[in-house]
């Protein structure tokens, strides 16, 4: 049986709290993520979105689904830790990609991403999941991503709604999120200052937002994992936009996630 990377005390606060940190695992692949990044940016793809900010001094700079053209993205996601790590987070037997997610919030560039789930955007169901978020700057607490303890287990999915406040779908029947800021004495909320290469692991269900970038001179680049586990299944949900929209994919509702989009990384 191979050796753990991570403490016991560390898969018991991802799964009990929604979310964690990770410390330093990821380290040496920095440069390679920044580099992939940069690709990224001057190459974007169909599905990029960039929100600018009121004053138009800095963009927030979001892609995804680019694994299969950017090597640097490949070259992580085959042969970094990132798979063991969430196969010992998740505790389960196989892992799969579901996709990666860049998110860049240049200098000044004052558009927060709201609270949200990332599951209702999704085209999956289970709750075999993680995410790895992966500053490649120095994130200060002022500026971390944040998370509701313990909001994966509420049951609740909340409505989706794309990062300039409009709904992804139209009377989706969800209820709106909490109004988290507002009420901040009301939950525990959790977020860590960030070097390049730590991490923040959590699951799809998880309430999570972060602050604009007020910095007039320091970048916030991120790379974001989503992973699946053993009980993840294809949601076909009629009628409903999902984010990524994964166009191609011709599973059927329930199905298990075996698809060229999908690949598995362990198990």
């Amino acid at each position: 049986m191979s050796h753990n990377l991570l403490q016991k005390d560390t898969v018991e606060d991802f799964r009990r709290d929604g979310a964690c940190a990770l410390r330093g695992l990821f380290r040496d692949w920095v440069e390679t993520l920044r580099s992939g990044v940069a690709r990224n940016m001057a190459e974007p793809s169909a599905d990029v979105k960039i929100y600018q900010g009121q004053n138009g001094s800095g963009r927030f700079f979001g892609d995804y689904c680019n694994w299969n053209r950017i090597p640097e993205y490949r070259d992580f996601i085959f042969n970094s830790n990132a798979a063991e790590i969430g196969r010992e987070l998740m505790g389960t037997k196989t892992v799969r990609l579901f996709h990666e997610h860049v998110l860049v919030k240049e200098a000044g560039a004052d558009v927060a991403t709201p609270w949200h789930q990332d599951q209702p955007y999704y085209c999956v169901d289970g709750s075999d999941t993680v995410s790895l978020w992966i500053p490649l700057d120095p994130v200060p607490r002022e500026r971390t991503l944040e998370f509701v303890k313990g909001s994966h287990k509420w049951g609740k999915y909340f409505r989706p709604e794309r990062f300039n406040k409009q709904a992804l779908n139209e009377n989706d029947g969800l209820e709106p999120v909490p109004d988290i800021n507002g009420n901040r004495d009301t939950y525990e909320v959790l977020g860590w200052a960030l070097e390049p290469g730590d991490a923040v692991a959590f699951n799809y269900l998880t309430l999570h937002g972060a602050p604009a970038n007020t910095s007039q001179v320091e970048q916030r680049r991120a790379f974001s994992l989503r992973l699946m586990g053993d009980d993840v299944r294809y949601a076909r949900r009629e009628g409903i936009n999902t984010s990524p929209p994964f166009r191609s994919v011709t599973l059927t509702h329930g199905a298990v996630m075996d698809a060229p989009e999908f690949p598995l990384l362990k198990g």
